[in-house]
């Protein structure tokens, strides 16, 4: 590596010009380093991510052609012969070629306690033969001054404003807005909320492959999606048309403890809002608290708090054994400004692999000691917190001490499983994940035969894994419909929008389903709310406006069939809800109230209430039948006119009231009713079948304006008292029984049948009556008293008497039947009752005196 480190002369013998740019994000700073680079007739430029590596690749190919710019990183080497420009990770960079000119990106990563150390080395000893240029934040001065004099300092001003606009809820912040969180769970569950409420979003996460993220920020960048969710990743030069950064969090976790951001985080974060000449802002959303003055100032004018040390790790190793190598990682910097780092995981690999037996047995010498050390280089991407990685690295490490090569049956029995695509968001990244591992592995054509089929394989799994890792974000994240409707309508393209009902009711714009009309109601789609709901409504009043009275004349034309009416009083039309009943001008003439909808008129609203109104009435008159059957036969009667009208008034089942007789003045002219008057009431029994019982339950809750009820299962005779509201038993034809309910004419007919039993014996067996109430003997005792009738209870013989004690016993009680008990005592009291005068001059004087002498 001395090609490129310090002290190094330029091919002049001159000393290289070392140079460092800072500033805060959007000054344009990697823009000159890459035209410097490719100014030079060689370079290297050594980027924090892979990501940016790959991206600045594409670049440099756009520029000089695929023949003369290489990439190396970790996992992906493309090395022409003939490359003179090369694009790498700052740890990939290839410092043992010699280029005309070098450069580091994000050279404040030097303060990273995980990976500054590779960081502080580049600062410290990497050189280009002409010229070396350092990027980074304005924080590194006085340590750049301290550590690199030689280097010219030159700061550069941001091209746009950054200002805080304070919080806002997720529904309402702006369009290219980037939301930035810190765990992967936030980050799922803030872009599900963002497709709810806004149609979608991408996804950018340090996890996934170039090839993932590129298809994400193509989504975003080709405004297919408004928004875009991410972690702090998004912090490290990746330039997107991002207008606004909210912050879903001030907090992470850093691999070792949560901590509070800090305010150069923060600001190199929010930093990414606004590109080029385009003022941007910042500020937090969701559960997030308010950023502090001191930090908005800060961020704001792009003044923070200098870097006081660099993270630093020994870089002349000793190999001769493994002790001696841990001890020389683990040796103090000799300069001010410098410290040591947190062990990054190639030393922990290191010293967990220092107590394998077979591993120390294999490094007897100082070749076998740094390729160990090579071995525990292997990034450990997959972060399982397990010793997984370890014994992965020990099994690579001791077949190359046995054969130079992995066998080959290894690496394809290793790569294989791992081209699998089934599994959620989760199960991909892992795959992904130890791909990476594999192809950083198969990239060294020093471990492996015929690397580049193997570095092929390894590159086709990960493309695989990354398409479907794509569409599983795009299938989780993002509604396209949703999102380009949206941003349509945003845009002040509704008056030009194409909008039209389908014939299974769905409401489509521009192509895309928006909602649906069902009945009379307009219902948009849930992924279109709030704001957007209104302006969807906008664009769709042109087709729903047409749409109602095209509905409201089928309705009009519809047969009976096509409407039904619930049992909770609503009706619905070939399935969906258009009105509901309400308590009328009569129990059996309730009222409609049709559905609301800012699409129906007055005069529509009334053509669909008459519609339904023959419905139900036609509805009622069929179910009821019965009822309004006895209602025409008496209408010639004025004797029985007056108990079917309060029939009519109480929905078929009215308490026992005196009849009229047979002789009575008009009661001959009546055809025979199917009409029962018993102990209980007179009713119908047609009436008391399900169907028919179940509309009266619903016309008696809206006439008396109470709370739906619910009946008790058809073929039910008796069931515990369901507390239903006073006299709704009675008018849906239960009789209320003690603790019981019994079904009206099964009470009836058990009554009848008790009178009938007792005659002669003037008492029944309990047995005999219980079956057929649906009661047990135990029920007896509080039920019979309820339905009128007494109850004995078995009798116990005192002592000193014999025989068989007296069983239980029901008693009926010796009167007649109570409502023409009741039509006599009216007429015995009438007859003697004391006599008026008669007066001689009336008309009739000669037929009164008739009647009271035949009286």
């Amino acid at each position: 590596m001395a090609g490129n480190r310090a002290n190094s002369m330029g091919m002049s013998g001159f000393a290289p010009r070392v140079k460092a740019v800072l500033g805060p994000t959007n000054t344009g700073k990697t823009h000159l380093a890459i035209e410097r680079l490719l100014g030079h007739a060689s370079g290297i430029i050594g980027f924090p991510l892979r990501l940016l590596a790959r991206e600045n690749y594409d670049r440099m190919v756009a520029r000089k052609g695929a023949r003369s710019v290489a990439l190396i990183t970790g996992e992906e080497k493309i090395v022409p012969p003939d490359a003179r420009w090369f694009s790498c990770t700052v740890e990939a960079m290839p410092l043992d070629r010699k280029v005309e000119f070098l450069a580091v990106d994000e050279i404040q990563l030097c303060a990273d306690p995980d990976r500054g150390h590779v960081f502080t080395d580049r600062l410290l000893h990497a050189r280009g033969m002409v010229e070396t240029m350092f990027l980074g934040a304005e924080t590194m001065r006085k340590l750049l001054k301290r550590l690199v004099p030689e280097a010219e300092i030159e700061t550069r001003p941001r091209l746009s404003q950054l200002t805080y606009s304070g919080p806002l809820k997720l529904a309402r912040l702006p369009p290219r807005s980037a939301i930035v969180a810190f765990s992967a769970a936030e980050v799922y569950a803030i872009a599900e909320a963002v497709r709810s409420r806004r149609g979608g979003c991408a996804v950018v996460m340090g996890r996934l492959s170039p090839r993932t993220r590129n298809a994400q920020v193509a989504l975003y960048q080709a405004k297919e999606v408004d928004f875009l969710v991410a972690t702090d990743a998004i912090g490290m030069g990746l330039n997107m048309d991002v207008d606004h950064v909210a912050f879903a969090g001030l907090s992470k976790f850093d691999g070792h403890r949560p901590r509070p951001l800090m305010a150069a985080e923060i600001g190199q974060i929010a930093g990414r809002a606004g590109r080029g000449m385009r003022d941007g802002s910042f500020g937090t959303t969701g559960r997030c608290g308010l950023l502090t003055d001191d930090i908005v100032s800060a961020v704001e004018n792009h003044s923070f708090e200098p870097i006081e040390q660099l993270a630093w790790r020994n870089a002349t190793l000793d190999f001769s054994s493994i002790d001696a190598l841990l001890l020389s990682l683990a040796a103090a910097p000799d300069r001010i400004g410098l410290a040591r780092g947190h062990d990054a995981s190639d030393q922990q690999t290191l010293a967990t692999l220092a107590g394998d037996s077979a591993i120390r047995a294999a490094t007897q010498s100082r070749s076998a000691v740094r390729l160990l050390w090579e071995v525990c280089q292997i990034p450990d991407f997959r972060k399982l917190a397990t010793d997984a990685h370890a014994r992965l690295c020990a099994r690579i490490y001791l077949l190359l001490r046995e054969a130079d090569r992995l066998p080959e049956s290894f690496i394809a029995a290793q790569i294989a499983g791992l081209g699998r695509i089934d599994g959620d968001i989760d199960s991909l990244m892992q795959r992904l994940a130890e791909v990476r591992i594999w192809s950083y592995i198969v990239a060294r054509a020093d471990w492996v035969t015929n690397a580049l089929v193997w570095q092929t394989r390894a590159r086709d799994a990960e493309d695989l894994l990354s398409d479907a890792l794509h569409e599983k974000l795009m299938a989780r994240f993002v509604d396209r419909r949703a999102a380009k409707l949206t941003r349509s309508l945003a845009e002040g393209g509704d008056p030009a929008l194409f909008s039209a009902v389908t014939r299974t009711g769905d409401v489509m714009v521009e192509g895309h389903r928006v909602g649906r009309v069902v009945g009379l109601h307009f219902e948009p789609e849930a992924t279109i709310s709030g704001a957007d709901a209104r302006l969807v409504l906008r664009a769709a009043r042109r087709a729903l406006i047409g749409e109602f009275p095209r509905r409201v004349a089928l309705i009009g034309a519809a047969p009976d069939h096509d409407f039904m009416l619930r049992d909770d009083g609503v009706i619905s039309w070939l399935g969906a809800d258009i009105a509901r009943l309400r308590r009328g001008a009569t129990l059996l003439t309730p009222a409609i109230e049709v559905t609301d909808s800012e699409f129906l008129d007055g005069v529509r609203r009334e053509a669909v209430r008459a519609r339904l109104a023959r419905f139900i009435t036609q509805h009622i008159q069929g179910e009821l039948a019965p009822l309004f059957a006895a209602a025409a036969k008496a209408a010639d009667s004025p004797a029985w006119r007056g108990l079917i009208h309060r029939l009519m008034e109480n929905g078929g089942v009215i308490p026992p009231e005196p009849v009229p007789a047979p002789g009575e003045a008009g009661s001959a002219r009546v055809p025979r009713l199917a009409l029962h008057h018993g102990r209980y009431a007179v009713y119908l029994p047609g009436l008391l079948k399900p169907k028919p019982t179940r509309l009266r339950a619903l016309l008696w809750v809206l006439w008396h304006q109470a709370p739906m009820q619910t009946l008790p299962d058809p073929g039910l005779i008796a069931v515990p008292w369901p507390r239903w509201p006073k006299g709704f038993a009675a008018a849906i034809g239960w009789v209320e029984a003690g603790n019981k309910a019994i079904r009206l004419d099964i009470a009836e007919r058990a009554a009848q049948r008790l009178h009938r039993a007792a005659r002669g014996a003037g008492f029944v067996n309990p047995t005999e009556i219980a079956q057929p109430l649906g009661l047990s003997i135990l029920d007896l005792p509080t039920t019979l008293p309820a339905l009128g009738f007494r109850y004995d209870p078995p009798e116990r013989l005192d002592r000193g008497q014999f025989g068989p004690p007296m069983p239980a016993r029901i008693r009926v009680p010796s009167q007649k039947h109570p409502g023409r008990r009741a039509a006599r005592v009216v007429k015995q009291a009438a007859m003697l009752a004391p006599a008026t005068p008669i007066n001689a001059d009336h008309p009739f004087a000669a037929l009164a005196t008739w009647r009271r002498a035949h009286r």
